[in-house]
Parts: C-alpha cells; structure tokens; sequence
C-alpha cells in the first residue's frame, strides 16, 4: 500500500473553501505550476520563466467503483461521465519549503540536494459517495512533480483505477525523442506523431530552445503508464495506462515528473530528481558492492574458473553464469535448484572466493515465479552474489508489484539484483539499493549505431542506470573502440557490465585494456560538458581526486573540444588519452595511448572519427 509521505514542519496554511487554484514555484522562481478545476475537467499549466512550457491539460484518474458501490449499498450515487466530474476544491493546504541533503550508498553522486517547494490540493464529492481525491504537488528547480493521493476512505470502499487522466498539452512546434519499446531504437518527431504508446523518460525540445522530459518516480504499486498522442486534441499527450490498478485507501499514485531545463545537458546532471521522489532505504545495505562484470559464454566448471582467473587479473570483481546453468530455462519445467552436470557450482564459487571475484547466476522467469521462496535462500547458501533475472513481466499491476516484491525477497537473502529485459527503473534503487541496475535500454546486444548512443544519455539514461553490456572484441561491432571505451563511462550502471561476448583468449595484450581495469563504475561527482541528442555527448565524472572524461560522437563524427576546467584549480594532473589511432597503431582494435600533463585551464580538442570516441583518465601528479 502507497502511503502519503508526512513532511515535518507542515505550514498548515489553509485556504477557504472558495479557493479553486493551486499555484506553485520553485525555490529559484523559474519553474511555476497551476492546478484550478472550475467545472468538471481538474487541469493544470506549467510556465518556465513565465513562458508556458504546458499548456492548460486534463489531470485526474478515471475509476470505476460501480460494483463496489452497489455491493456496499449506495445504489442512488449519480453515475457522472467522469468519476472526476463531481469533485469540488476544499481548500489548499502550503507545506513549508524543504531543502536537505542526503548520501546515497553509491550513485553519480556521493551527496543530492533535495530543495522543493510544496503544496496540496483537496477535493471531495459533496454527496453522500465520501470520496475524496489529493493533488500533492511539488516545484524543484530541476522541475514540477505531482501525484494523486486518496486519503482513507470511511466505508473502505475499494477503487478500481481504470485510467489516468493527465494530459500534457505542449506548444506548437515541440519534438521528441521517442521509443515505442525499452529496448528500441528512436524516432525524431512531432508531438502529434506518436501514435502508439511510447516510453518513459520522454524527452522534448520546446520551441525557443527550453527542454522537458517526463518521467515517472515511486511505481512499486502501479502498472507501466506510457505516452501517446491524444485523438482530436493536436498538439497534446495523453497518458496510458497498461492495465487497472486495484487499491484500497489511503493511497498514493506513483509522481508524474516533468524535468526542465535551459541545455539538454542539465537534464542529465539533474536526474536526482528521480531519487528524490522515492522512499529512503531502511536497513542495512552495506553488504551491496558496485563493481564490474563479465560473463562465462562457456557453460562448464572450466570455462567459469577460466573467466574468473580473467576477472581477477583484469580488477573485475563479478563473473556471470548466464542462461544454461539450469534448464530447460525457458519452461516452467525447468529447475533452478539442480545445476547441469557440466558445472561444479560448489567448486567455481569456491575458486571465486579465492580470487576475490562473486558469482552472479542468470535465473529466467519461468523459476522465479515457481522457485523464488525457495531459490533466494538457496542461491544465498551456496555463496552466489546476484541474481540476473530475465524476460520478467513487469508492466501490468500484477506483475509490477511482483518484481519488485522479488526485489524485496533478494534483499533478505542478500543477494544483488541486474533486471534483464525490458524494465526500466523508477528510483527503486534508493529504496532498495540491491539493485544495482537494470537494462530497459536498446544496448550493445543489439549492436546500435554511434548516433543512437548520443540520444541515450538526454533519454534512458534520465529514468536510472542502464546495462547496457559493452562489448568490445566481437566483429558485429558498427563503432570504434574508443567509442566503446567511452561509453562505459557514459552509461551509468553501479554493475558494469564489459566484454559482453567475449571470452579471456580474446584479449591479446591490448595495453587500452587498462582503462576498463581502472573504471569505477559509481562516483562522488558528474558533469555534462557539452552535447545535443543524435550529435554528440561529453562527460566528466569523479571518484576521490581522480578524473574520468568521455565523449562520444555519432555516425559521422566531427571535432569535440573539452574543456577542463572541472579539474581542481591549482593541481597538475597527468592525462591519460585513449583514441581512435587508425592504422597507425598496430594493433586490432588501433587504440592509441597516450599521456600529457594537464590543468584546469587547459582544453582538449580531439577530431573524433565517424562512430568514434575519446576517454581520458586524470590522475592528480
């Protein structure tokens, strides 16, 4: 059950019940949101400076209580066109202003601000149904969020929510990059053509150069809601939900967020928000390592020590068993408690812990809705770190709230979690910092172009981290190395996972493997540089007083310049470049190394070839 979050030092201040809006902005006064219902139809509006970044939009839910209402007696409520029509405004209740910071157990970040102004809004029909419906709704200087909340009902009358009424009508002329699946590729285009649902984070650019991009937050106990063009209102988004969500009140819907920003860039650097709007992790975590992971693509007691002695040279600190550890995997007949005959389990966890390197087992759905209670403690007995679960349904509320009760079940057994395939994260990681990340991400599986990895950080990369499985010696390869190299820095996940395909006798001494050996895979600090989705991305992120910088170009290249003035003023570092070296370097994957002593007033230019890359590792002299 979603429970309303109770902030200390509640202002209290109450407005009469004539009072119909809502009106709230961020602690900087950019961002401003209004909620008013003057008729049927409860709508809201967003201004970024004063300039509408939303137009007035439908908000609300649709329910459908008529069997309960029977059951229950209250056979003469009137049946209105919408459960939203009847509801009136009360009063305005103005929440006194946050501004906190909190630290994550790992994350882009090693300390997030959470500053916002809050407010809620009180309706209730005024008969003799005693619903009532709450808009809670908060401004941040990274953008607005709202949620609805249906405070306990008297009766405990069940609410059967059917659909979800927010619209998000936009000005003429704003484009979007969308997906109409997680693990897709984009489409570049107005609003009015998406016409099949598509997914969360959606990013746009407004006209006059203002960004937004929506995303949802705090899902644990609702279904997958995606957006699609709303029929005969042009210009406008409508929200669809995968399925009905039963509750029983008190109940909170997940937050709708809408991020704003002046550069694509700052979305990026502000997708705390995210976390922000989640539950905070109760418990002991301290157990949860972030780190690197390859997997054993042969399936026996020999290939898994093989990968693990790889591992251990090579400062990965996870080796995988993907599918075919047990089997059949794909069939509920299959059985992850028994291990095929060609894997000592017992003997390749053992040798891991030898070499310092967990164990992670690849466990599909079919066993986890048959096996999970028994399987988790199981896993947890014989030593394994993880568990990759795949092909998990996620999208209707059933199924919702069963991956993440696995989550919750993986925690007590102390086991990680890498969600495999189509789901994409919400925050649940603050709240259950084990699961580590997740894909939901069209990634190197797929083997995507250079162009469509520059439009995944200002997308994905917004809703969480990504797995977006690196590889690096396999023909299929359409990018260059360095591209590779760079997008592990990139594409945030806390478990990295590199060398997707590969196996140790790949490698043949190619000295840029030090930078995957020297990668952290979480930071105390993330700058965006410079980028535009489909052209090109720079980054910068930071571990202790070490460097690391990324950029990525897409299919046809072109000049990329970094500006260094992240580095510390005053200290001299000692750069270390990996390029795109053509045919002047001799070997297979013509890496170039180089190193140069550099500061904070410097700048960088690189001519990055088509598909290319550049990644640079800054060491403190």
């Amino acid at each position: 059950m979603k429970k309303s979050i109770v902030m200390a030092a509640v202002a209290a201040v109450v407005f009469g019940a004539s009072a119909a809006e809502l009106r709230l902005s961020s602690p900087d006064g950019r961002n401003t949101i209004c909620f008013e219902k003057n008729g049927k139809e409860l709508t809201y509006k967003v201004d970024i400076d004063g300039k509408p970044a939303v137009l007035p939009s439908r908000a609300g839910v649709e329910i459908d209580n008529w069997v309960w209402e029977m059951a229950l007696g209250k056979r003469t409520l009137e049946q209105p066109e919408s459960w939203m029509d009847l509801l009136t405004v009360d009063s305005v209740t103005v929440h006194a202003p946050v501004d906190s910071t909190w630290t994550p157990l790992y994350g882009e970040r090693s300390t997030v601000r959470d500053r916002f102004n809050s407010a809620t809004l009180h309706m209730s029909r005024k008969d003799k149904s005693d619903y009532r419906l709450d808009v809670q709704v908060r401004a941040y200087d990274e953008g607005l969020a709202f949620r609805y909340f249906f405070p306990e009902h008297p009766a405990a009358i069940f609410h059967k929510v059917v659909g979800d009424l927010t619209d998000y009508a936009l000005p003429e002329g704003t484009m979007a990059w969308s997906e109409k699946w997680a693990q897709s590729t984009f489409d570049y285009t107005p609003i009015d053509s998406i016409t099949r649902p598509v997914e969360r984070a959606l990013t746009m650019e407004l006209p006059g150069g203002k960004w937004l991009a929506l995303l949802d937050a705090d899902v644990d106990d609702w279904c997958l809601t995606k957006f699609k063009a709303r029929e005969g209102k042009p210009g406008t988004l409508e929200s669809v939900m995968y399925s009905p969500v039963d509750i029983v009140t008190y109940y909170a819907t997940p937050w709708k967020i809408i991020m704003t920003a002046d550069t694509p860039g700052e979305l990026i650097e502000n997708n705390d928000i995210v976390l922000n709007l989640n539950p905070r992790a109760e418990g002991d975590f301290s157990w949860v390592k972030p780190g690197k992971i390859m997997r054993s693509t042969v399936m026996t007691t020999e290939g898994g020590i093989k990968t693990i002695d790889f591992c251990a040279e090579h400062n990965i600190p996870y080796m995988l068993y993907d599918w075919l550890w047990y089997v059949p995997c794909t069939s509920h007949d299959g059985d992850a408690t028994k291990v095929v005959d060609k894997v000592d389990m017992a003997k390749v966890i053992a040798h891991g812990k030898e070499k310092g390197v967990g164990v992670w087992l690849y466990v599909n759905q079919h066993a986890l809705m048959k096996q999970m209670d028994e399987l988790f403690p199981l896993l947890r007995q014989w030593g394994v770190t993880g568990v990759k679960s795949g092909f998990v349904q996620y999208a209707s509320h059933r199924w919702a709230t069963w991956l993440h009760d696995m989550v919750r079940k993986a925690a007590d057994n102390h086991l990680q979690m890498n969600i495999h395939d189509e789901f994409r994260p919400s925050g649940f990681s603050r709240t259950y910092p084990n699961l580590l990340t997740q894909e939901g991400i069209c990634g190197n599986e797929e083997f995507p172009d250079a162009t469509h990895n520059t439009i995944l950080p200002f997308t994905r990369m917004l809703n969480g981290a990504a797995d977006y499985t690196i590889c690096y010696y396999d023909k299929r390869l359409r990018n260059t190395h360095a591209h590779q190299l760079a997008a592990s820095l990139i594409f945030y996940s806390p478990l990295q996972t590199i060398l997707w395909y590969d196996k140790p006798d790949a490698y043949q001494g190619e000295p840029e493997i030090k930078w995957f050996e020297d990668l952290e895979t979480v930071f105390d600090d993330t700058r965006v540089l410079s980028g535009r989705p489909g052209e090109s991305i720079a980054m910068a992120r930071r571990k202790g007083d070490i460097w690391w910088a990324a950029a990525l170009a897409n299919n046809d290249g072109g000049r990329q310049t970094i500006d260094l003035s992240f580095l510390e003023p005053g200290k001299k570092y000692e750069a270390t470049i990996y390029t795109d070296g053509g045919d002047k370097v001799k070997t297979r994957t013509h890496v170039a190394v180089d190193t140069k002593k550099v500061k904070n007033s410097d700048k960088l230019s690189f001519e990055l070839a088509p598909r290319g890359g550049v990644a640079i590792k800054f060491m403190p002299l």
